[in-house]
Order: structure tokens, then sequence, then C-alpha cells
């Protein structure tokens, strides 16, 4: 069974062995990375298979202050990764469709998450959109690896733009 926890920042051996191919730590970093950054606001989470975590990403509440084109009461999705060894197995899309009901229960004053993918990696792009995240045509030109579309998930039907 597929599910999503908090992870507290001392429990960085929990999610030691969670890799990526080499060729897609570019578009979410590494473990190591997220731990040694350290950012105020950002909180960890982890996929979880039958208990055992597969998978890591970050909800950073203070999305609005680090980029401009995130709004007022939303939360930035980042550092989305599934492990190599789980890639292919439906794993991401499960996790992702979890997503709206885990951020309403322990985000409950957010309204949407929003988050980057870059425009070479049609993946990771299916898999938000087919999770209900929406791609309103805007574009983040200040990635590392060029540019990226903006998607948002509306946690709730007030929240609808």
């Amino acid at each position: 069974m597929i599910a999503l926890q908090a992870l507290g920042r001392h429990e960085y051996d929990r999610v030691a062995h969670i890799a990526v191919a080499p060729e897609q730590e570019g578009f979410c970093g590494t473990i190591a990375g997220h731990f040694e950054m350290d950012e105020a606001g950002c909180d960890f989470h982890i996929v979880t298979r039958d208990d055992h975590p597969v998978g890591f990403f970050k909800i950073d509440t203070a999305y609005p202050t680090r980029y401009d084109f995130a709004r007022p009461g939303e939360v930035g999705l980042r550092g989305v990764m599934i492990d190599h060894k789980e890639q292919g197995k439906g794993t991401g899309k499960a996790a992702m469709k979890l997503l709206r009901s885990y951020l309403l229960r322990n985000y409950p004053v957010a309204r949407t998450c929003v988050l980057t993918v870059n425009v070479v990696n049609p993946v990771a792009r299916a898999v938000y959109l087919a999770a209900g995240f929406q791609d309103e045509g805007g574009l983040f030109h200040g990635g590392r690896i060029g540019p990226q579309h903006i998607l948002r998930l509306y946690l709730s039907k007030m929240a609808v733009a």
C-alpha cells in the first residue's frame, strides 16, 4: 500500500537509500542535498510502500516568498523523487493522487499546491496532471535545466481561481 508520511529532519537514515537515476538528479536533487540545504519553511515527507520509504518530497510553506509566480495561500511541492528501483510501478502516480487529501489534513490553511516541472520532463508532467494538477500555461524561466511548467493543485473547490 502506498502512503504519505511526515519525516523529521533527524530521520535521514530512513531515506538515505533513496536515489534517482543520475540523469534525474538535476530535476529533483538528492536526499543528501535536501538535508544539507536545511531551508526554513520546508517540511520533509516520505512516500512509503508497505511502510518502507521509497520516495521523498518537500512541502514549502514559504514558496510565495521564494518565487514571484506563487500566490499567497499556496504551498510549494519540491524535490519529489521516487527511488529508481521503485520507478515504473505506479508509485509516483499513486502518491500524487494521495497528495490533495494529505495536504488538506496536514496544511489546512493552504488553498493551493504549486510546483514547477521541467519542459523536458514530460513523464513527470503527465503524472502531476493525472493527479489533478492544472497547467494554466505559465512558464518559470529560472530553473537550472531550462524552462519549467507551473502546475497547480487546487485543494478545495473554493480555491479554484
